[in-house]
């Protein structure tokens, strides 16, 4: 489908440019939005009597869509979601939960003014795009977090040029267990050696006395057998 545009659109066009589009995008968003209107002789006629005035209007909004970006800038959104131990929200930040963030800090915006670029379904502090107008557009900051008290520290790892991300208490407590793991194995293993070390000097003094036992029987036999011999000389023949 053919329609002029009645302002810029990004990656489609200027005001005042005909172009094709998909009948789907200029039914459902062009037109309702008052976009663009249909490429009939009449509507280019229609258009070029009115291409002064709009053109007017357009600096106006511009002027004032800049305006509100100056006022704007650097601002920023806090969104605290229950997230994983890996950081994954359960869900997501939708464009309306930004505007309303916006709007909550004094701000005209409208949900559909903010773009995602990605889905935000992690924890972290993400840019957003907002465009106040079809020239015009700032870049605001969502700070997503599972508490006040973790943002503030997301913004402190953030200004201080290091990853924002907070690591779960879970996963902290799952360090300590490993460490304590591996301590309490290290012990075990210590307790393991020292047992095997007793039971071999325990088997060796065993050992050595069995040796004086047997030696000491040795000498007794032939003290005796010495003993017999005498006893034997002394009898008369």
């Amino acid at each position: 489908m053919d329609v002029i545009l009645l302002e810029r659109i990004e990656k489609l066009g200027q005001m005042g440019d005909i172009v094709s589009v998909k009948p789907g995008f200029a039914r459902n968003f062009l037109l309702p939005q008052r976009k663009a209107l249909r490429a009939t002789d009449d509507n280019v006629a229609l258009f070029e009597a009115r291409k002064t005035q709009l053109e007017a209007d357009n600096l106006t909004l511009k002027s004032e869509a800049e305006s509100a970006a100056e006022k704007m800038e650097g601002a920023g959104v806090t969104a605290i979601r229950n997230a994983g131990e890996a950081g994954q929200l359960y869900g997501s930040v939708s464009g309306r939960d930004i505007a309303d963030g916006l709007v909550e800090a004094g701000y005209t915006v409208d949900k559909r003014q903010v773009v995602i670029e990605h889905p935000i379904k992690m924890l972290g502090i993400f840019p957003v795009r907002v465009v106040l107008h079809p020239e015009v557009s700032v870049t605001v900051t969502v700070n997503v977090a599972r508490s006040p008290e973790e943002a503030d520290t997301q913004a402190e790892r953030a200004a201080r040029g290091e990853d924002p991300v907070v690591l779960s208490q879970a996963e902290g407590d799952e360090d300590v267990m490993n460490d304590e793991v591996a301590i309490t194995m290290m012990d075990r293993e210590e307790r393991r050696a020292a047992r095997d070390a007793a039971r071999a000097a325990e088997a060796e003094a065993e050992a050595a006395a069995e040796a004086a036992r047997r030696g000491r029987g040795v000498r007794n036999r032939g003290a005796r057998s010495r003993s017999d011999e005498a006893e034997g000389d002394e009898q008369p023949g």
